[in-house]
């Protein structure tokens, strides 16, 4: 299935999540702390970082965003106990693509976990939407002719909105689409994800492509 990073430290949840994962056939490697991360990375095949905030010696987020400076691009789910809307968008301001709370389902994150494998490896058609350009070949998104860099999660979810261009979404289906699971996710989740989207791909916010509708969810335009 796939390669597993899981960095923890609270031994009991540690294993907990490497017996959870190891029953879906994905190989799972777990770590105390961030001393071994970076060798990990360099020596295997990583697929997927499960990543605690609240970590000896460094805060989780920071040591990710860190690991984006340095170019390592492998797909990040925080799974922690910071759980307020700011913690949730620090969280993806510093490199998530999916954020998870503690206390947490474990058939959730078997879930979300199988979503963001399958979202890394999906091959999806080329686009065009007003000025936004995606090429499937390198998977970028281009915005005037300047590539746009996005997480994983903002890939999918910006894909989501261009595949239904004029369509109003509410955050259910959103969360059916993109998260690929409804169980126990919030709506301020996609909140603080379209927010972060925004940000990047209409940082002035004169382009508006997409437009929230009270009550009901967005419309991308």
């Amino acid at each position: 299935m796939g390669t597993i990073l899981v960095v923890e430290d609270e031994e009991d949840i540690l294993e907990l999540i490497e017996y959870t994962l190891s029953k879906d056939s994905h190989e799972v490697i777990g770590c105390l702390d961030t001393s071994n991360v970076i060798k990990l990375l360099d020596e295997e095949s990583i697929d997927l970082i499960l990543m605690d905030r609240n970590l000896p010696n460094v805060e989780g987020s920071v040591f990710v965003q860190s690991l984006r400076g340095m170019g390592y691009t492998q797909p990040v789910i925080y799974l922690t106990a910071k759980d307020s809307d700011t913690d949730i968008l620090e969280g993806f301001e510093r490199g998530a693509d999916d954020y998870i709370t503690k206390p947490f389902n474990l058939d959730v994150l078997r879930a979300r976990v199988k979503a963001i494998i399958k979202r890394s490896s999906n091959d999806i058609e080329v686009m065009r939407v007003r000025d936004i350009v995606y090429q499937a070949s390198n998977k970028k998104f281009f915005i005037d002719e300047r590539e746009v860099p996005l997480t994983h999660l903002e890939h999918d979810l910006l894909l989501e909105f261009m595949n239904h261009k004029n369509i109003l979404l509410s955050r259910e289906t959103l969360l059916e689409n993109v998260w690929k699971e409804s169980g126990d996710l919030q709506s301020k989740t996609v909140n603080v994800a379209i927010k972060r989207l925004k940000e990047k791909i209409d940082p002035r916010g004169d382009k508006e492509y997409i437009k929230p509708v009270r009550g009901e969810g967005y419309i991308f335009s």
